[in-house]
């Protein structure tokens, strides 16, 4: 009997931090509201989050969409034309995001998902200047 009851325990502990416990999905205002540093950029603490809310819908695992992945480190930075270690300005990525002419804006115009905030083109900006490190 204290087996069973220990097992009903243990079964709803479970379900509890499996429903309720895990809250680590960031919505866009949250991610807004994040202050990237201007020096000592975490890929992990900052970009990743930003790229997963702002990007991924577009340049996830099931669309790539002009087969650029922005789903973890490896894939973001595997093409030089993507992310330039250290060059920011040669860096599509940070073209993309902030709209220099001669690239597509991203996401692009009419789309429903929202451009990355001043705040967050410069938290990329910076952390490619600082080699793009997987940190």
């Amino acid at each position: 009997m204290k087996k069973i009851a220990f097992a009903c325990i243990i079964i709803i502990f479970s379900s509890f931090v499996i429903f309720w416990g895990c809250k680590d999905t960031v919505t866009g205002a949250q991610i807004d509201s994040v202050v990237i540093p201007s020096s000592n950029v975490s890929y992990s603490k900052y970009i990743q989050p930003v790229l997963n809310v702002k990007c991924i819908n577009c340049h996830g695992v099931s669309e790539t969409d002009g087969g650029v992945n922005l789903t973890s480190w490896a894939n973001t930075t595997a093409n030089a034309n993507v992310v330039f270690p250290g060059y920011p300005d040669n860096s599509s990525l940070v073209n993309v995001i902030q709209g220099s002419a001669g690239f597509p804006p991203m996401p692009p115009l009419g789309s429903p998902y929202a451009t990355l905030n001043t705040n967050q083109v410069n938290g990329v900006r910076t952390w490619i200047k600082e080699g793009a490190k997987n940190n």
